[in-house]
């Protein structure tokens, strides 16, 4: 089986692919990807052919307060230059797929991969990373800026449809059209497709009810990492008793965040280490309590820290509950509150929202999770969650596609 997965976004929408890959080629199949520029490099080191597709996913500047919102101008200049991402979606995956027997497309933001495989005359199958992408009269869509949040889940999902429509409708028929393709007309139901798979684990993220499309569920797609940790982080976790761990990944931060995050720790009587991420998060002070830290595996990292701080990614979210610690979610976006409330919902831990995050009510949601309650019930789920989502996906491609594996 020849397979093309394509994966654009930030490193949280990138890993599960490069995890996906590494499983079918050890499977005996031939894997391409297209990944957004920044990416392609890391998976070429994993042996792994890939090309890149769309703009780099960029470090953001740090901002000054505490919500994330775009200026008119910003919005103005992201949406006009989403002809050519669209575009150049086409022409980047038409190329990449000569020669292959499926696509993959991994979460929504995928405008040409359908188009492509329909083309073709080959498969597709799009997989999303939480539940909350799948329209479904039980589960409300990630809040929007400026939509309302109070109207129905039926009509804040028709609202999802529209924007979506608005933003990139236009430009899928323009390239389709040049394909000899017919239009489509509700770009969520055409990238999601009637079968979407949901790389989410089953006790984290159940499925919702979703009428018009079947949905397969195979477990989070989790690429192995046993890089050692460095020296001076060994070190730190056996100076003591389990530390906190704090970070935001790709996403941005006030400029003062360490200091509240630090100081919330300290508070509640614990030593940090703070993963500087895309917010450049750092130590405050030069007092042996706290480090700082790039990149790091999460493998060996997790298990070992007390209980993690983090704006509730989907990956993190469920590293986190592999390595069976309480976790604070500080979600800003998109399906961070998802996860904010699924991690609520089955006592893992605690949430407050990064716009109206505090020194204070961080300091009473760590006193929260750091209950032995909590730590319990972290640990017992951890035994329940499925460590093989990719290789699930993958032998479900090999069904459906060609089963030219091992």
């Amino acid at each position: 089986m020849r397979a093309l997965l394509t994966a654009v976004g930030t490193r949280g929408d990138v890993q599960p692919a490069l995890a996906l890959a590494v499983q079918l080629r050890q499977r005996g199949h031939a894997v391409r990807l297209c990944l957004s520029p920044n990416f392609v490099d890391w998976a070429k080191s994993l042996g792994l052919e890939a090309v890149p597709m769309g703009v780099e996913m960029r470090r953001p500047s740090q901002q000054s307060g505490t919500t994330l919102k775009l200026t008119p101008e910003e919005l103005r200049r992201l949406r006009a230059a989403m002809p050519d991402l669209i575009t150049d979606q086409f022409e980047t995956i038409r190329a990449a797929a000569d020669g292959c027997d499926v696509i993959l497309g991994t979460n929504a933001h995928q405008y040409a991969a359908p188009s492509i495989a329909e083309h073709a005359g080959i498969g597709y199958v799009t997989a999303v990373y939480a539940p909350v992408a799948l329209p479904s009269p039980d589960l409300a869509p990630p809040p929007t800026p400026g939509q309302a949040t109070d109207a129905s889940i039926g009509e804040q999902w028709r609202n999802t449809a529209t924007v979506w429509n608005e933003r990139a409708l236009e430009r899928i028929n323009h390239n389709r059209d040049r394909l000899g393709l017919a239009p489509i007309n509700d770009v969520l139901d055409y990238v999601l497709t009637d079968h979407t798979w949901l790389a989410a684990d089953a006790k984290l993220a159940p499925v919702p009810a979703t009428p018009r499309r079947e949905i397969f569920q195979t477990g989070t797609w989790v690429l192995a990492d046993s890089t050692p940790l460095a020296a001076d982080v060994a070190a730190f976790l056996d100076g003591g008793e389990p530390p906190l761990l704090v970070g935001f990944g790709s996403m941005p931060a006030a400029s003062n965040m360490s200091r509240r995050l630090i100081d919330a720790a300290r508070a509640v009587g614990r030593r940090m280490i703070v993963s500087r991420g895309w917010a450049e998060l750092d130590r405050i002070d030069n007092a042996p309590d706290c480090i700082a830290i790039g990149n790091v595996s999460y493998d060996l990292l997790l298990p070992r820290v007390a209980a993690v701080v983090h704006h509730g990614g989907a990956g993190t979210t469920a590293a986190a509950a592999r390595a069976g610690i309480p976790q604070v979610i500080t979600p800003m976006f998109n399906d961070q509150f998802y996860w904010a409330q699924r991690i609520v919902a089955l006592g893992l831990g605690a949430t407050t929202p990064y716009n109206t995050l505090t020194e204070e009510c961080l300091t009473a949601s760590l006193r929260a999770v750091l209950q032995p309650a909590v730590a319990l019930r972290a640990r017992t789920l951890a035994g329940q969650i499925r460590q093989d989502g990719a290789a699930v996906a993958a032998r479900r491609l090999e069904r459906a596609y060609g089963a030219t594996g091992n």
